[in-house]
C-alpha cells in the first residue's frame, strides 16, 4: 500500500511471470529463429507487460532466454534475479514437459501442489507458461509441438537459503511462485504462501499438534517447550489471521500460538496482523487487565498512558506472570473464536530471552 506522504509503491513481476516470458521467447527462437526482445505476455488478470531479455542463446536443438526479475518496491529475496528457461524439443505426444535446472529446488514432501519428485515450479506459474507458449503458436500459426522446458536460476540454491523452502521438503534451490504474476509491494504474499504450505506438509505427514510463533526466539522456546519435529513449527511472523484462518478451513487437532508479550497482547485486543504499522497497543486494555490481577492503582494509572507493551510488563513486577496469563487468556479466546471450534488451540507467551512467562489452554 502506498505510505501517507509518500509516492505510491511500485509494482513488480513474479519470478513466475519472468519464467513464463522467458520460456515464451526461448521457445520463439527454437522454433523461428528469432529471439524477441522485449518479450511481451499476457497474465492471468489481462495485462499485457513487456521484458527485455539478458541473456539469449540459440543452439540449434535448444535455446536460452533470460529475464531479470524486477519485484518493484516489494523487498523479495529474488529481486535482481536472473530467471533462465531453455526450451528443447520432447519426444512425440510428451506435450509440454517441466524440469528444474540449477537453483530450481525439487519437492521431497507430500502435501505441496505438486508431486514428491517434481521440479519446484507452482502450478500458476506451469499454467502462465502454458499460456504463454499456446499465444506464441497461435500468433505464428505454428502447430503446438511437444516442448521441455527447464528453468534455472543462478545462486538459487542460496539465496532458497533465506525461506523456508527446506523445512517445507523443497531440496536445491527456490521454487516459481505466483498466481497473478504481480508482486504487490508489502504484500508478503510469499511468506503466507509458505505459511499455508507448511500447514499441508504438516498435515500431509500426519502430525497432529502445530506450533506457530511470531519469531524466531518464541520458535526456538516452544519447540524446546513441547518436544515438536520441525515440521510441526510454521514461521507464522505477524500473520496470525492468515494462518488461524487457513487452519479453520484445512485443521489439525491441536495449536500452539507461541510469541512475546508484545505481540500476543496485540492478538488479545482482537488484532489479527500484529505488524506495527498495522495494529496498535492496546495499552487501555492492558491497564485494565493489570487491575484484574491486583496491581496498585498507581501502576493501572501509569499503565493507561505507556508507549509500549514491554513498560506495562516492567510496570506490572511481581504481578507479571499473572498478567501474561490473563493476556493469553484473552489472546486464546480470539483465536478460538477466529478458528470456529474447528481446532484446540492454547497460547504461549515467552520473554526476549525465551522464557515462558504464560501457558494458557494446554
Amino acid at each position: 500500500m502506498p505510505r501517507a506522504g509518500s509516492m505510491p509503491l511500485r509494482r513488480g513481476w513474479t519470478t513466475g511471470a519472468c519464467a513464463a516470458a522467458a520460456a515464451r521467447a526461448a521457445a520463439e527462437a527454437l522454433l523461428t529463429g528469432r529471439f524477441p526482445d522485449p518479450v511481451t505476455i499476457r497474465l492471468p488478470g489481462g495485462q499485457r507487460p513487456s521484458f527485455p531479455l539478458a541473456l539469449r542463446e540459440a543452439a540449434g536443438t535448444s535455446a536460452r532466454a533470460g529475464i531479470v526479475k524486477d519485484a518493484g518496491d516489494d523487498p523479495d529475496v529474488t529481486h535482481g534475479a536472473l530467471v533462465i528457461a531453455e526450451v528443447t524439443r520432447g519426444g512425440a505426444g510428451s506435450g509440454l514437459a517441466f524440469r528444474a535446472g540449477p537453483g530450481i529446488g525439487t519437492v521431497t514432501r507430500a502435501g505441496l501442489p505438486l508431486a514428491v519428485g517434481e521440479p519446484a515450479i507452482n502450478p500458476g506459474p506451469r499454467a502462465m507458461i502454458a499460456q504463454a507458449l499456446a499465444d506464441l503458436m497461435e500468433a505464428h500459426d505454428i502447430a503446438t509441438p511437444d516442448l521441455v522446458v527447464t528453468l534455472s536460476i543462478p545462486d538459487g540454491e542460496k539465496l532458497a537459503a533465506k525461506t523456508l523452502n527446506a523445512r517445507l521438503g523443497i531440496v536445491g534451490g527456490l521454487s516459481v511462485l505466483g498466481t497473478t504474476g504481480v508482486v504487490i509491494p508489502y504484500s508478503c504474499a510469499s511468506w503466507i504462501h509458505s505459511i499455508h504450505r507448511g500447514i499441508d506438509v504438516a498435515r500431509a505427514a500426519g502430525l497432529t499438534h502445530l506450533a506457530a510463533a511470531t519469531g524466531s526466539t518464541s520458535e526456538a522456546a516452544v519447540q524446546r517447550l513441547l518436544g515438536l519435529p520441525e515440521q510441526a513449527l510454521i514461521d507464522m511472523g505477524d500473520f496470525v489471521g492468515g494462518t488461524l484462518k487457513y487452519l479453520r478451513r484445512h485443521p489439525v487437532p491441536r495449536l500452539t500460538l507461541a510469541g512475546g508479550f508484545a505481540k500476543l497482547a496485540k492478538l488479545a485486543s482482537g488484532h489479527l496482523d500484529l505488524h506495527s504499522s498495522r495494529s496498535r497497543l492496546d495499552a487501555p486494555m492492558l491497564a485494565e487487565l493489570l487491575g484484574q490481577v491486583g496491581a496498585a492503582p498507581s501502576a493501572v494509572a501509569a499503565a493507561q498512558q505507556a508507549e509500549s507493551a514491554g513498560a506495562i510488563l516492567d510496570l506490572a513486577g511481581a504481578w507479571a506472570p499473572d498478567l501474561a496469563a490473563l493476556t493469553a487468556r484473552r489472546a486464546r479466546e480470539v483465536a478460538a473464536a477466529t478458528l470456529a471450534g474447528t481446532v484446540a488451540v492454547d497460547i504461549a507467551i515467552f520473554d526476549r530471552s525465551g522464557a515462558l512467562l504464560a501457558h494458557v489452554g494446554a
